[in-house]
């Protein structure tokens, strides 16, 4: 299946980070190891692999903040120094640009191809998935 981004903008919460991407997309994953949720403080990170020369900053910048965990192999992560919001990166080995997913301003039209890590997943993401949905907050 070819998925291609085509000039998709992004940018981090409080808008003073902002980028374009672009080019074929090598991979899409939900990832669920232990890393990915405590850096993000969630059940799993939805991460989009491409080239690292497909991205196009358009704001911001030098806003960018990055952390490379130390006893880590490859685990990095970028973010805007104002509001503490995931940006793109590229890896350590200089060979991906890795996107958060809900960074993007704008919707895509493939999904995730994989979901990485699955024994590693929270505990209560399963029951969690059973739950009642609201498109809102639920009302008392």
């Amino acid at each position: 299946m070819h998925r291609e981004l085509h000039n998709i903008t992004g940018s981090c919460l409080c808008g003073s980070v902002k980028y374009r991407v672009f080019g074929e997309v090598d991979a899409f994953y939900l990832c669920h190891c232990s890393r990915c949720r405590r850096s993000t403080g969630t059940a799993h990170v939805a991460n989009i692999f491409t080239q690292p020369e497909n991205i196009e900053w358009l704001a911001g910048e030098e806003l960018i903040q990055r952390y490379e965990l130390p006893e880590a192999k490859s685990f990095a992560k970028q973010f805007c120094a104002h509001c503490g919001s995931g940006v793109p990166l590229v890896n350590r080995a200089g060979t991906k640009l890795v996107i958060p997913a809900g960074s993007l301003t704008e919707s895509i039209d493939f999904a995730p191809s994989d979901i990485i890590f699955w024994e590693s997943r929270a505990e209560w993401y399963e029951q969690g998935m059973t739950m009642p949905k609201h498109d809102g907050p639920p009302q008392p």
